[in-house]
This record gives structure tokens, sequence and C-alpha cells, in this order.
């Protein structure tokens, strides 16, 4: 997907959208385990106080990453700030050979793009917008939000992601391909995608250049971008209608009362993600969870040594319409009263959610989103 460089010292930069919980950034930390020879940065920019993605992230990239959380990229900084990010792993002493912006779930991809034809930075250049989707949740999520339709339309490839989980796949997969007409639309499950549909993919019907700042304009019905900042405009930001929530535990939390915290969890809290410490119910693993609307996952990985004296429960919520007080004090219920105690069938209801080692992806992290792509659930 990528652009004829005017210079070969430039380096394509992508931009990864997509809705909450579609799936993002299983699917980068597949590419990443699949690259071959090719060095990968990221930039990974999280919706909430905890950097949960970039965390995830972070074990394939070590110092390849430049971490952004607690707002969304395209309120955060303007083109000239996020050429101070792009500096720092544009330098030809890292050996990177292309830079994926991972999106926040709820930023305006449009703005991203904007932000990077406008880059002065002369050793990057746009390498074209990849936005995934959820074909399990894609007609709800469209009925929400319609502006996905217009997110499609600007969309260089799009992966339709979770077709596993969607009862009738093909009519999603088609249905996507007219929204999304001028793109390469790839079907996949768990994020798998070959890495050069990423990096060199040609939609199937030439396209004159990339997406240019006319694209933009014509998508998003204004000139000057002024709807953007104001939030008010017909395309005001998806993150205007939605709450975060971080929940950070220095004591294990009991796994029964966390079961039920989230068997009893309301619609609008649509996403949740992060990592749980269940103390003497298992000590020697942290579990992963997932949750995106009604689907939930735990997946177990080992406690690092580096993790032996500050274990913590780290946890985003996102939805909306949300008390925060309310949840953050019904988490704070799920504090285990015998922090040093386990009931043998304490875990049993965890366990439920806990996939089959054999169907998880590479790295024992969501299949379908260590991004769990629409928010957490």
């Amino acid at each position: 997907m990528s652009q004829q460089s005017p210079g070969p010292q430039q380096i394509p930069v992508v931009v990864l959208a997509g809705f909450l919980g579609s799936g993002k950034t299983t699917l980068l930390n597949h590419l990443l385990h699949r690259s071959g020879g090719t060095r990968v940065g990221a930039i990974v920019n999280d919706f909430g106080a905890i950097e949960i993605d970039a965390m995830a992230v972070a074990g394939a990239l070590g110092d390849s990453t430049v971490s952004l959380g607690n707002g969304c990229l395209c309120c955060a900084v303007d083109a000239s700030e996020l050429d101070v990010y792009l500096e720092r792993l544009a330098r030809p002493s890292t050996g990177i050979d292309v830079i994926v912006i991972e999106a926040s779930g709820l930023a305006e991809p449009q703005e991203l793009v904007r932000m990077l034809l406008a880059s002065e930075h002369p050793g990057i250049v746009y390498g074209g917008l990849v936005e995934v989707v959820d074909a399990a949740e894609f007609d709800g999520t469209r009925a929400k939000h319609p502006e996905i339709d217009r997110h499609l339309a600007l969309a260089d490839l799009v992966v339709v992601n979770k077709l596993d989980r969607a009862p009738d796949g093909g009519r999603v997969l088609g249905l996507v391909r007219e929204l999304a007409d001028r793109a390469a639309v790839v079907p996949a499950t768990y994020g798998r995608i070959d890495p050069e549909f990423l990096f060199d993919c040609r939609p199937s019907e030439e396209r004159i250049g990339q997406l240019s700042f006319d694209d933009l304009h014509e998508h998003t019905g204004d000139g000057d971008g002024d709807d953007h900042h104001g939030h008010d405009g017909p395309h005001a930001h998806l993150h205007t209608g939605y709450d975060s929530l971080s929940f950070v535990s220095e004591q294990p939390l009991d796994p029964r009362r966390l079961m039920g915290f989230l068997d009893s969890r309301s619609e609008g809290l649509y996403r949740i993600k992060g990592y749980v410490d269940f103390g003497p119910h298992d000590d020697a693993n942290r579990y992963a969870v997932h949750a995106v609307g009604p689907f939930l996952r735990f997946y177990p990985e080992p406690w690092a040594d580096v993790d032996a004296d500050t274990r913590l429960t780290q946890l985003v919520l996102i939805g909306s319409g949300i008390d925060s007080d309310a949840l953050a004090k019904d988490l704070e219920g799920c504090k285990s009263d015998a922090p040093h105690a386990a009931d043998e069938h304490g875990m049993w209801g965890v366990l439920r959610y806990v996939q089959d080692p054999a169907e998880q992806g590479t790295d024992g992290q969501d299949p379908d989103e260590q991004d769990a792509d629409d928010p957490p659930a």
C-alpha cells in the first residue's frame, strides 16, 4: 500500500485504523511476527490513561515504538508535533523500513492522514490507510456510527476481521466491498493477513496516487477542518460520545467477584481491556482480558521476573453513558478480602473464557484483539 517514494531514504507511514475492538493490535502484532526482514516501527495511540495496547505491542517492538496514551492523537498533536514522534523512528540508525500508526479506536482516520500529508519531515512518505472491520459486530457498529461508511470510503486497504465469528460473513464481506469500492478488501480471522498486503498492496482498480487533500475534503464535507476541532459538526469525533475509566489495583482481584462484575456489565460498557492479577488463584500468571460487546476472553501469560514485586491489575473500560464512579466502586469491590488465600474452585468462572491454547494467536494474546477492537467487552 505504499506510494512511490521520491527518494530512497523515505520511510512509508501507514495508518492502521478501525473502530474499538476490531482487532488492530492483534493485526499489528501478527505483522510484527511475520514481517521477515522488514523492520517495523509503531506509534500506538490508546484511548485511556493506561496504555494497554502499547504494552501489548512493546514486547515485539522494544524501543521501536512510540506510545501516546490518554487521548486522541488527531486531537492531541498537530502535524509538526507528529513529526517529532516520526523523527524518533525515522532516524537512519533505527534501520526501520516502515512505520505503522495504530490509531485509537475512536480516532478520525482522515485527520491522521491529513497530518501525514502535511508533514514536512523529509524522511517519511504517506503509505496509505488501512481500516480494520469487525465482521461479527459490523451491522451494530454501523447502525450506531454511520460515519464508518465514510472511513471505509477513505481506505486504501480494508481488513474484514473476525469472519469466523460472523454467522453471515459472506454478506458482510460483500457489503464492505460495496462501501469501500476504491480499496482492496481482505478477509481475515485473528488479524492474520500477509504483511505484503500492508506494505505493497495495490487496489484491484488502479488509483492515481494515494489519498489527497481533495479526497479528504470530499469525504469530510468541509474545507478547513473546523468541524473536527470543534467536535460539533456533522462529523464530530467518535470519542466525544465515549468515556473511559482506568483502574489500577495493587491488591489481587477475586475471580468470582470479577466475573460477577463482567456478567452484569451494561450495554453501554462496550470495551474492556487490560491485565488482571488473581493472586494465589494463579500465582504464575497474569490474565489479559479482552471484552468487546458480549465477547469475552481471558489469556493467561507468565509474569515477567520484573513484575515480582509490582504485580498490578490494570484495566481500561470504555463506554457510552457509563457511570465511571459506580464502575470504579464496583471494581474496588472485586478486590480479594483474602489476598493470600485461594478457593480451589474460584477460577472456574474465569477458565470458561480461556481459549484452548491450540486456537490462540502466536503470542497467547487475544486472537481477535490484542486490540479487541470495539470497546472491551
